[in-house]
């Protein structure tokens, strides 16, 4: 039976995936190379100028130490902390595709969902990448922590010095946070937050598998019932791990919907991602109960998760301006006033609210294949652009750039992303062939 057809991960499509992945390490080299010889303060190497006079502390206003505290590990300039910068950007960024993937695939059974049914392992496909991005989320860590992580310096913690002098470089702020912000702690969020969701991952596509094989309702069942429950720990784990992995390098800075901002990122670039591979799959000839009204709904997330947020993003930027407080307001300050990030401080907000918004507001924008290949793309590369924002003003101060490293670094993953993504597909059926609300996917009209 066609619904039954496996995903055949070609020896054209491998080496595709290994021709993107070998042209993004070489440019990446070239990046690495570059910023060694220029130091990166030239121009050369970068498509936007960086400019150290951009980023004017506005320590002053906030008294005395706040040089150090806020930006003063970055005095001392080497260029491998561009390299950790990017590789943190990334793995940020797969994996909120993978973990989407993973939590959106549970929320249909959670719902007992039926339109889905025919494309509920293109979810799942992507919920592979979890153990191998987490993986490298706790070794990039365990090597850059200093380089990406200001709170993570020793020096900040101890009030004096040796000889009972004042320590310049104590912060208040930060050991105020230790309780919550210690290496043992961290980290071990970090192995129990990645373990659960790896743990869900083999769990949830196991039961989906062997209701493959016997059928019947049993499996189905268990589904929804570990979904539950993955559902509620990823709530509560996705929004502490963004406090971890994003919020803590502006380690003074804080915002009390930062949980909620990291979620509607990841959610609306994982469906972009989902909706990408199935019209992708489609044009392949695979899919074939797969129409224009389950890709209307795909369309429909992603429009209404893009207005979701925008109104995040807003409501947070608002009250931040509104209360017109130094250490609040320094976030927005070091991405404003850049030659280097101005320009993606607004093109973050064309390409992932008013592009999808006016591309995506008619009911026949949401049904053409060809007008959702072009608002996932952009809505991928947006969003891309959204995590740069969010980490590389935090790590590089005024070193950051877009150039070769950048572009290199975002092709590796990419290249490995899709490798493990399509070698996944390929294993099981695409359709679960035993699904009991396959049927009413099979009939879905919107």
């Amino acid at each position: 039976m066609s619904q039954m057809d496996q995903f055949e991960f070609t020896g054209k499509h491998k080496r595709n995936v290994f021709l993107i992945l070998v042209i993004g390490l070489v440019i990446m080299v070239l990046g690495i190379f570059l910023e060694m010889s220029g130091g990166g303060h030239e121009d050369h190497h970068g498509l936007f100028t960086n400019s150290s006079e951009q980023l004017a502390s506005i320590s002053h206003e906030e008294g005395g130490e706040a040089d150090e505290h806020q930006g003063g590990h970055h005095a001392e300039y080497h260029w491998y902390q561009r390299l950790f910068a990017n590789l943190w950007i990334n793995n940020m960024y797969f994996m909120g595709i993978g973990i989407i993937g993973l939590f959106f695939f549970a929320i249909q059974y959670v719902a007992r969902a039926g339109w889905s049914a025919s494309i509920i392992r293109v979810m799942l496909a992507y919920a592979h990448w979890i153990p191998i991005g987490g993986i490298l989320i706790l070794g990039v860590f365990l090597l850059a922590n200093h380089d990406l992580f200001h709170w993570t310096h020793g020096y900040l913690y101890e009030e004096f010095l040796e000889d009972g002098s004042p320590n310049p470089h104590y912060d208040e702020i930060i050991v105020g946070k230790a309780g919550f912000l210690n290496m043992p702690f961290y980290l071990t969020r970090m192995v129990i937050g990645l373990g659960v969701w790896a743990g869900a991952f083999f769990l949830l596509r196991k039961f989906t598998l062997a209701e493959d094989n016997e059928g019947g309702t049993r499996y189905y069942n268990k589904s929804v019932t570990f979904s539950a429950i993955f559902i509620v720990f990823f709530a509560v784990s996705s929004s502490i791990l963004a406090w971890d992995w994003i919020m803590s390098i502006d380690t003074h800075w804080y915002s009390t919907m930062f949980g909620w901002y990291i979620f509607a990122s990841w959610f609306v670039s994982g469906v972009a991602a989902i909706t990408l591979l199935t019209v992708w799959l489609k044009k392949l000839g695979y899919l074939p109960m797969v129409n224009e009204n389950h890709i209307h709904d795909l369309g429909k997330f992603m429009f209404a998760f893009s207005v979701f947020w925008t109104y995040i993003w807003f409501s947070q930027f608002l009250l931040i301006y509104y209360a017109n407080i130094p250490e609040e307001t320094v976030y927005f300050w070091e991405r404003l006033n850049s030659h280097t990030y101005a320009p993606l401080f607004y093109l973050n907000l064309i390409f992932n609210f008013f592009l999808p918004f006016l591309l995506l507001m008619t009911r026949d924008s949401k049904r053409q294949w060809l007008m959702l290949r072009l608002v996932t793309c952009i809505i991928l590369f947006g969003h891309f652009i959204d995590f740069y924002l969010m980490i590389t003003p935090g790590t590089l101060k005024d070193h950051g750039g877009i150039g070769f490293m950048e572009i290199g670094t975002f092709m590796v993953y990419l290249g490995l992303f899709a490798f493990v993504v399509l070698n996944g597909l390929s294993k099981y059926k695409l359709v679960p062939a035993n699904h009991p609300m396959l049927e009413e996917s099979v009939h879905h009209h919107i």
